[in-house]
Parts: C-alpha cells; sequence; structure tokens
C-alpha cells in the first residue's frame, strides 16, 4: 500500500468563533485537546465541519499552526486545504507541508462545474508541489462535483494521491474500488450514517465530526470491526445511528456546537451566514443526546 499516515477514527474539529466572528483559538485549541485525550486516532482540521470555506487565507493557516502546536505530534493530522484555484490549493497545500502536517485532503471546488481531466490535472499540479500525502475527498453535497469511481481511480495513480474519502453516500462506490484496485486503495468514510457498511466494504478508517459528541461510541464501532465482532459493531452502530443522521441533517457545525453545549462544553459561535439550531431542533438534539448518556 503506498504511504497512507491514517488508520481508525479520523476526527473533524469544529472552528469556533467569538461574538465577533473571530477564530477563538484557545477555544479551539481546548476542543483539540478533547478528540485526542478521547482516543481519536487522527486530527483533521479545517473541513466540512471547519467551515474551512468561510475562513479567509490567514485563518487557515493560523487554524492549521494551531493544531499542530496542539497535537504535538501524538496523532496524524490531515489538513483540509482546498480552494478555487490551483494555485491557492498549491499554496495550502505547502503551508500544511511545512508547518508538520502528515497529509492535505483535496475536493475539487469550482463555480464552473469541472471536466474529468480539469479535476485530474488539479491533483496532479498540486502533488507535484509537494511530498506528503494527498486525500481525494468526493462529497457532491458541498462541492457539487461528484467524482466517480473510475475518476477516483485516476487520481490513485497520482504518486502522492494515496487515500480516498468518499462521502457521496453510494456504498456501492467503495465496493468497486475495493474490487477494481484491491488492498491497495486505502478509501475512508466521509458519510456517517454509513460508517457500518463502509467498514464492512473494507474502509481504511471513518473521517467524522461525531467524536466531538460520541467518541466512544464512534471509537468501539471501529474497535469492533477490528476484532471482527460483527454483531457489537453492529449494536454500538445502531445505537449512535440517530445522532450520526442528526448532525449531518442539520449540518455539521451548527449541530456539533449545540450538541458540545447540551454536553456542557463550550462550543463558541458560528460565522454567518450559519445561524444555530432552532429551538425545537436543539430540544430534538438534547433528547438524542440524553438517550445516549443514560
Amino acid at each position: 500500500m503506498k504511504n497512507v499516515p491514517f488508520k481508525g477514527v479520523i476526527a473533524y474539529p469544529i472552528t469556533p468563533f467569538d461574538e465577533n466572528e473571530k477564530i477563538d483559538i484557545p477555544l479551539f485549541k481546548h476542543l483539540v485537546e478533547r478528540l485526542i485525550t478521547s482516543g481519536n486516532h487522527g486530527i483533521a482540521p479545517l473541513g466540512s465541519t471547519g467551515v474551512m470555506p468561510y475562513l479567509s487565507d490567514d485563518e487557515k493557516e493560523a487554524v492549521t499552526e494551531a493544531t499542530i502546536q496542539q497535537v504535538k505530534g501524538r496523532v496524524p493530522i490531515l489538513v483540509g486545504v482546498s480552494n478555487l484555484t490551483t494555485e491557492k490549493t498549491i499554496h495550502h497545500a505547502r503551508f500544511a507541508e511545512k508547518a508538520g502536517a502528515d497529509a492535505v485532503m483535496i475536493i475539487p471546488m469550482s463555480y464552473w462545474k469541472l471536466t474529468n481531466d480539469e479535476i485530474v490535472a488539479h491533483y496532479d499540479a498540486v502533488a507535484r508541489k509537494i511530498s506528503i500525502p494527498i486525500m481525494a475527498y468526493n462529497n457532491p453535497a458541498t462541492s457539487g462535483v461528484d467524482m466517480s469511481p473510475a475518476l477516483l481511480k485516476r487520481l490513485l495513480e497520482i504518486p502522492n494521491v494515496t487515500m480516498i474519502k468518499e462521502s457521496s453516500g453510494d456504498i456501492q462506490r467503495m465496493h468497486y474500488l475495493r474490487r477494481e484496485l484491491g488492498e491497495e486503495v486505502a478509501f475512508f468514510n466521509g458519510s456517517n450514517p454509513l460508517a457500518l457498511g463502509a467498514f464492512c466494504a473494507g474502509a481504511r478508517g471513518w473521517c467524522t465530526a461525531a467524536p466531538n459528541l460520541i467518541p466512544e461510541l464512534n471509537i468501539g464501532l471501529y474497535n469492533a470491526i477490528e476484532e471482527d465482532d460483527l454483531e457489537k459493531a453492529k449494536s454500538l452502530f445502531y445505537q449512535q445511528f440517530d445522532l450520526l443522521k442528526f448532525i449531518v441533517n442539520k449540518g455539521l457545525p451548527r449541530a456539533v456546537k449545540a450538541g458540545l453545549n447540551i454536553l456542557g462544553e463550550e462550543g463558541g459561535n458560528l460565522r454567518s451566514p450559519l445561524q444555530p439550531l432552532h429551538e425545537k431542533e436543539a430540544e430534538e438534539l438534547k433528547n438524542i443526546i440524553k438517550k445516549l448518556t443514560l
């Protein structure tokens, strides 16, 4: 298998803001520490949960540096570096590598729909400028670009592209990748409600925001799969299914922040135009969490 520094549960921290919508770096570091001490196998700042598209270049760099300072090499770090232009993506990827990230994650962002050749050229250009591994991220719900299994297979031919994060919600794509590329492909689940199916399809890990709220259940599911205890894995998965579905349906940043507050943790504020959960939604989340903590 090509260079793959991750395995297991890769936790996505939120990016907290203060009342003036400025990033609260001390709170961010505290939230990262919670994820590390709860046993997660990796940390991934600047993903969808971290509202990466809402941040300036300077803010992205500050979050990257804060993550690396807090983690101190205890677990591997995957930094989101996506941007509309190849030039900016290269800039952020090189910054992340220099700062000490173990790998970067790239989703093809575009106003105009990109062709497959344009996407391949984009990844290839970034890969030529860095030496750390790249995770290709397919999430059509947020990017508007759906990378087919055939395209993902092409991307894996680029030397630095060693991992796929599949978030389309189509479990058959993972089976396709496993069938076409065998044990050499390292794919990670990014669709929370499909975590069990993804692991059964051969996913190497799970990239998720859920450990901000229920790390024991998330890690327990992964451990059960590693122990080849499918019945235990099913039980653990269905315990957390309602929460996994809720945080995706309501939007990861707002749902995770609300969940942290319910748990008695400071989650910070959102950045406009994002707004907190409505009162009825927050009460629904409170009831879901209450059932999990009884």
